[in-house]
């Protein structure tokens, strides 16, 4: 499921020779279908991403059922994951969910923390204060182990109840999850609402309150089709850690407008033909969405799995007509 020589690489000046793809699909994307996916499906959902060459792959959340039901089977999953070369981050709200994660021998976890008071009570039903409170002995009984620790902040530029967010704003809660310890920030663009300036902006503004680009990621959603171009004004800054999800799967479940993440073939591809290394089989990741398309029951969202796949179609029809003759 590739065109052949296409993309063509064309290195641009001034971006990374290498990006960490951190592929949130499993977790991020899954926990947002109206139905449960089986566990043994997740479970090979995951073992193909890895044999795509995905190495770092979100898997599950311990969080409670009530929450999110379509991950209640954490316990069951995480087992079966153990045996891949990859690194598993899981989603831990609080020490309840840290215990349970580090009892399967966990070893990097992530918090989610809000930029803002509207999404802070909706998804956690606390003050961002009253969040970073809670995380806070989180992260430090996650460091006191040497386990990694990620610190999602989302609606770093847009909330959906309380509309534009300040700069500082986000880089108050930003500075304030790396001060506790947190190893990396992923930065949501939780409703899609992000433009490239705004990006570098925020970003700038974080270079000069002293959290260093090397421990951001970015989280771009697709909403109003501004992800990719959001993603290389990060890489003009340095940037070097991207989330996205395989087949664009996703969304959020607070933020009603928001729709799916930046889908892993895209991005693949678009940093393909800047001559990016992702250490990706572009092939074997769209192979991998349309699987997990079939078993969701509708097609993937993603432009580069669409052309792709329609790609390999037609191929095959061909090649059956060749025959026939």
């Amino acid at each position: 499921m590739t065109v052949r020589g296409l993309p063509m690489a064309v290195p641009a000046p001034g971006l990374p020779t290498r990006v960490r793809i951190h592929e949130v699909g499993a977790r991020d994307g899954l926990q947002n279908e109206r139905t449960t996916v089986p566990t043994a499906v997740k479970a090979e959902f995951v073992h193909r991403l890895a044999e795509a060459g995905l190495t770092t792959i979100e898997a599950t959340s311990f969080v409670h059922p009530r929450w999110v039901p379509q991950l209640a089977d954490a316990e069951e999953l995480f087992p079966m994951l153990s045996g891949l070369p990859v690194e598993l981050p899981v989603l831990v709200p609080n020490e309840r969910g840290l215990d349970r994660a580090l009892a399967l021998g966990a070893r990097r976890v992530a918090v989610f923390a809000s930029a803002t008071e509207s999404f802070a009570k909706a998804n956690l039903n606390r003050t961002v204060d009253e969040a970073l409170a809670m995380f806070h002995p989180v992260v430090e009984r996650a460091r006191a182990d040497g386990v990694h620790v990620r610190g999602y902040l989302s609606m770093c530029f847009g909330d959906p109840w309380e509309g534009a967010v300040p700069v500082p704003q986000v880089v108050r809660v930003c500075r304030a999850l790396f001060d506790m310890g947190c190893d990396e920030l992923s930065l949501g663009d939780t409703i899609g609402v992000a433009t490239p300036g705004h990006v570098e902006e925020l970003l700038t503004a974080l270079d000069e309150e002293g959290v260093p680009v090397s421990a951001l990621g970015v989280h771009f959603h697709d909403t109003y089709g501004q992800a990719l171009a959001n993603t290389l004004a990060a890489l003009r800054h340095g940037v070097t850690t991207v989330d996205a999800s395989a087949g664009g799967l996703g969304g959020c479940p607070f933020a009603k407008s928001a729709t799916g993440n930046l889908a892993t073939e895209d991005l693949v591809w678009m940093l393909t033909g800047l001559g990016i290394d992702t250490g990706v089989d572009l092939g074997r990741l769209v192979a991998t969405s349309v699987w997990m398309a079939g078993r969701l029951g509708r097609p993937s969202p993603s432009r580069t799995v669409r052309a792709l796949s329609h790609e390999d179609a037609e191929g095959q029809e061909g090649r059956e007509a060749h025959k026939e003759q």
